[in-house]
């Protein structure tokens, strides 16, 4: 597991922990127990362990994933490297800086937007189920930011906001009545 305490170290560097599992220890179980029993100092991020907040996500061996959702089990006989995601400052250990993807986030605008050049009658906002059946997967986002660990721009083009905001920015054109967003890029 790569650890990094900027109080205390240089620079990152790999530690190896040697954790009991069962079937149904997941990867998020495996770092609690490491945090429990082993090093209290262990920083990283969870809340519902249930794959609906998206705090849990890290680099498992090279490719970006849920600590939740994954089990120690499908990485046996391993090892399993576990790292911090990619594209993204550490803070401290598995913690990334946040403040990036959210400004992303936020700059498009992820909410409808009413057009005053050309109001709707009617209900505001108001979807065929069509429209909202384009738009579904979209909306299925946690806002992980595993796209943004897995995309290669994020870290090579400076004015690009990511692949997160792209689904919110959708919206708009799915729905009469709301006005274009930005692009993808600053």
């Amino acid at each position: 597991m790569q650890r990094y305490r900027p109080d205390v170290d240089d620079a990152p560097h790999l530690m190896e922990y040697e954790v009991p599992w069962g079937q149904d220890t997941s990867v998020l179980d495996a770092l609690t127990w490491i945090k429990d029993h082993r090093d209290p100092t262990l920083a990283f991020r969870w809340s519902c362990r249930m794959a609906i907040c998206g705090s849990c996500g890290f680099m498992l061996n090279g490719v970006p994933k849920l600590g939740c959702e994954q089990f120690v089990r499908d990485y046996a006989p391993g090892p399993l490297r576990v790292e911090p995601l990619e594209n993204m400052a550490v803070e401290r250990d598995l913690v990334v800086d946040l403040e990036p993807f959210m400004s992303a986030l936020s700059s498009v605008r992820p909410w409808l937007v009413e057009d005053p050049d050309h109001p709707v009658e009617g209900p505001a906002n108001t979807q065929t189920p069509e429209q909202m059946l384009a738009y579904h997967d979209y909306a299925m986002c946690i806002n992980c930011m595993l796209c943004y660990a897995a995309c290669p721009q994020v870290s090579i083009a400076a004015d690009f906001l990511g692949p997160a905001p792209s689904p919110p920015r959708s919206v708009t054109t799915a729905t009469p009545g709301t006005t274009a967003q930005p692009s993808g890029c600053r």
